[in-house]
């Protein structure tokens, strides 16, 4: 039986070439696919196997000092769902802009972050304050096309490296007295936004404990989440029930849809929201119309 495993670890990493060859090796060995960052501010991965596999995987990696304390997270999947094994040294954990300059990183975790909520609590939270309680976005704008927390915020982002200008600008000053619920996937990026956040005057922050994900697990579609979680492997997109509610709209036409595809223009590549019926019309598998061009003007190039 395979399954995938989500997990993160913000810790100070002396010499993360060295975590990285041994990571790559630990996995080769084991037979895993995935994705791993290693940072001098941590560790960020994806992989999938064999159960027995990942649970050598899971006791060997928490060896390392700093990475004792992982919450690993369990996803449907497997390693067919990654194209190969690859462990990468990035000089950010997040692809946030410069933060070296936001973030500090001690065997704690992020310094100055948003209080961790478990699911349970977010409930409560909204119980105890109502109105006064606000779930913000802390992934792109296209991942909460197509699932999201119930009036939840969606801030104006096509990268990690967008939140910064977009905490800056005075959008959501009417929000920083109120109690902020900020979330993610499996809770990396919640985690550093939190810290961004509190510098930047937003007073009372939280996070959720282990992100959407865990969340997912506790309540499925039965709680506040609606919709599907976009991932990034062959999966695309998860549900957590077999009546998770679609809330994206094909790109062309408006039909419910969670189905994304790549744009059809090679340099492009970025995502389309598109039906399966559009989706049986090439000329629809476009980003933009700017896209369409391009591309029919290279195929008159090459005939």
């Amino acid at each position: 039986m395979q399954k995938i495993l989500l997990y993160y670890r913000f810790t100070p990493v002396q010499d993360p070439d060295a975590v990285k060859l041994w990571q790559k090796t630990l996995c080769d060995g084991l037979g895993l696919r995935g994705r791993i960052l290693i940072s001098h501010q941590g560790i960020n991965g994806t992989v999938g196997g064999e159960m027995d596999d990942l649970k050598a995987y899971i006791k060997a990696t928490k060896q390392y000092a700093g990475f004792k304390d992982i919450v690993f997270k369990w996803s449907d999947g497997s390693k067919e769902d990654f194209p190969r094994m690859s462990v990468k040294h990035r000089r950010e954990l997040v692809g946030f802009q410069n933060s070296d300059n936001e973030i500090q990183v001690d065997e704690s975790g992020v310094v100055g972050g948003g209080k961790h909520i478990k699911p349970r609590q977010v409930h409560e939270l909204i119980e105890e304050y109502g109105d006064d309680v606000v779930f913000f976005d802390g992934r792109n704008a296209h991942e909460a096309k197509i699932g999201k927390f119930k009036n939840a915020i969606v801030p104006n982002t096509n990268t990690s490296r967008d939140f910064i200008a977009e905490l800056e600008s005075d959008k959501y000053d009417s929000i920083k007295d109120k109690k902020v619920i900020t979330y993610c996937t499996g809770g990396i990026r919640c985690e550093a936004i939190s810290a961004m956040m509190k510098k930047r005057g937003f007073k009372d922050v939280y996070q959720i404990d282990g992100g959407i994900v865990k969340y997912g697990e506790a309540y499925g579609d039965d709680g506040l989440w609606e919709g599907s979680l976009r991932v990034f492997d062959d999966r695309m997109t998860v549900n957590f029930s077999d009546h998770a509610k679609t809330i994206g709209e094909c790109t062309h036409c408006g039909s419910k849809t969670s189905n994304f595809e790549n744009c059809a223009l090679a340099e492009c590549n970025d995502l389309v929201l598109i039906c399966e019926t559009c989706k049986k019309t090439p000329e629809l598998l476009f980003h933009t119309d700017v896209c369409q061009r391009k591309h029919h003007a290279k195929s008159l190039a090459r005939s």
